[in-house]
């Protein structure tokens, strides 16, 4: 794959990956375009999105770029893997933070109450 192509597949994957969130409830979701440094879905309150369509895999690289990103908000990659159309955008991986997805299941009602001093180890 070019160089050229490769470009064009990220910023289609990225201009996917906006319409699914405006789909889903987040209407101002939009991609920010290629090369620019921080988030690349912008608008989508509290969510820091990182958008990849690679043949390597890097994924805490990938984690970290998120993370730094995020300012707060929660970090998240978005993963097009190879042979991955538009077709199957709902079936693309999310990698996240096991600590950001342990918050978010005891958020939505998972989990028993914490032990003591769970939160620091």
């Amino acid at each position: 794959m070019t160089a050229s192509s490769r470009k064009s597949r990220g910023m289609a994957t990225q201009a996917l990956v906006a319409a699914w969130f405006r789909r889903r409830g987040f209407p101002f979701a939009t991609d920010a375009g290629a090369g620019r440094p921080g988030r690349d879905i912008l608008n989508l309150l509290g969510l820091a999105c990182e958008v990849k369509a690679r043949a390597g895999f890097s994924p805490l690289a990938w984690v970290k770029q998120a993370v730094k990103a995020a300012a707060g908000d929660l970090p998240f990659v978005v993963l097009r893997c190879n042979g991955q159309g538009p077709a199957a955008v709902g079936d693309w991986p999310v990698l996240l933070r096991l600590e950001d997805f342990t918050a978010l299941v005891r958020a939505a009602g998972y989990g028993d109450p914490e032990e003591p001093g769970a939160a620091s180890a």
